[in-house]
């Protein structure tokens, strides 16, 4: 058995916190004479110390784990999780306080937009200069700048200080120039942000090619999408820990599942932001039922689900309809239903409503997913809540069974498959 490219055992990382002493915010050389000598007094006295103007925070505790060579391995996290500071550390851009690091190969980082650029040179120079950094013989780099120019797309601007790079051309070359020079390990965190919506689809192609080539790829991202797409296996930090360490669909349904804090019924904003109009119709709730088996708005693949959705009828309309659209975690629009598919004339006098909304068979890839409601009547669109309520949809013995789990889409369709 190979040796792994990372291996990380009880690493931790401790900065000092400086807190400025309330008996030390001087405003003006008046205040700062007049408070010496009372200072002074107090020390002598005994009296009136100040408290401790620091304190320790562990950005990372007792992190293991290992990573094999050759795969592509997500991190998720919340803000704060410890997430770049691990790459940073792994990146020998700073030094653990505890724990050790043992590192199989040559890393290639970009944790920061122009990580390794110097703001004077011109593109053409800070490609060597990057790629020397990386450990690149001028050679290698020579063999491969023709390509890294045609990835990055900013040739017209090759012999222009990079100083007056936007970021999203940082960003395009200090990314073809860490991904083309075949490091063994390719260390990238959520600076793909930066960059049009083509450019990241570009980037994750290239790392596609990076990991199959037998690489190693870290990836840091916010984008669930792009971690179940380009990695097998993922890492959940919290707090500085390790969470979970497993395949990349399991640690990503185990992360979105810990962001949600939904009661059972969940009730709508009076007058929430995005609300389109108010008329005669008003949405009031939405209600999941009782169920000992599973928190309320979770449910496991393709069984059926069923709520309510109660609101408010303030004069007689007809032609009633409830619609219903159903998000993925990243805000794309993946299915949309509607009331008058099973009742087409609903006529509605003033009072308190309700529908009750049943998918038969829910075949969606456990994920996490976010619904949009919105009431019409014969006088227009009457109301509209936008990402109103969530639903999370988990792994079952049916999922596992026609191997939805490792599906990278949302919906799984009902195919036979016929030998002939």
């Amino acid at each position: 058995m190979s040796e792994p490219a990372i291996r990380v055992e009880n690493l931790g990382k401790k900065y000092r916190l400086r807190h400025q002493q309330e008996g030390l915010r001087y405003k003006t050389l008046r205040e700062a004479l007049t408070r010496a000598p009372q200072r002074w007094l107090a020390r002598r006295s005994g009296a009136g110390s100040l408290p401790s103007a620091s304190e320790d925070f562990w950005a990372l505790r007792d992190v293991s784990f290992e990573i094999p060579q050759g795969q592509a391995v997500g991190i998720v996290g919340r803000n704060g999780a410890g997430k770049s500071t691990l790459l940073k550390l792994l990146s020998r851009i700073t030094q653990p306080t505890t724990g050790r690091i043992d590192i199989e190969g040559r890393i290639a980082s970009l944790l920061e937009v122009g990580t390794g650029f110097h703001p004077e040179l011109t593109g053409r120079e800070n490609i060597y200069l990057n790629g020397a950094i990386l450990g690149m013989t001028r050679a290698e780099i020579k063999s491969r700048f023709d390509e890294i120019v045609a990835f990055s797309e900013v040739e017209k601007f090759l012999d222009t200080p990079v100083k007056h790079f936007s970021s999203g051309m940082y960003m395009r070359l200090a990314f073809a120039v860490a991904a083309h020079l075949e490091p063994e390990i390719l260390i990238v965190d959520e600076v793909l942000a930066v960059g049009d919506m083509e450019f990241q689809k570009k980037c994750l192609g290239k790392m596609e090619d990076v990991s199959k080539g037998g690489r190693t790829v870290l990836f840091v991202s916010h984008n669930m999408d792009a971690i179940l797409r380009l990695c097998s296996r993922a890492i959940h930090l919290s707090k500085g820990g390790v969470v979970e360490v497993g395949t990349a669909q399991s640690v990503v349904a185990q992360y979105l599942a810990s962001h949600k804090a939904q009661p059972a019924k969940v009730v709508f904003p009076a007058n929430p932001a995005d609300q389109m109009s108010r008329r005669n119709l008003v949405l009031l709730s939405a209600e999941w039922p009782d169920s000992p088996a599973f928190p309320p708005w979770t449910i496991p693949f393709g069984e059926e689900i069923s709520f309510f959705i109660t609101f408010e009828c303030h004069q007689p309309v007809h032609a009633a309809e409830l619609g219903l659209a159903l998000y993925a975690p990243t805000g794309t629009e993946i299915a949309s239903t509607s009331s008058v598919a099973t009742l087409p004339d609903i006529r509605l006098a003033p009072g308190i409503h309700g529908f009750q909304v049943t998918y038969r068979s829910f075949k969606l890839v456990p994920n996490h997913y976010n619904f949009s409601l919105g009431l019409k009547s014969n006088f227009g669109m009457e109301d509209y809540l936008s990402k109103s309520f969530s639903l999370d949809v988990i792994q079952s013995a049916q999922s596992s069974a026609t191997k939805a789990d490792t599906f990278l889409g949302y919906v799984v369709p009902e195919v036979h498959y016929v030998l002939v």
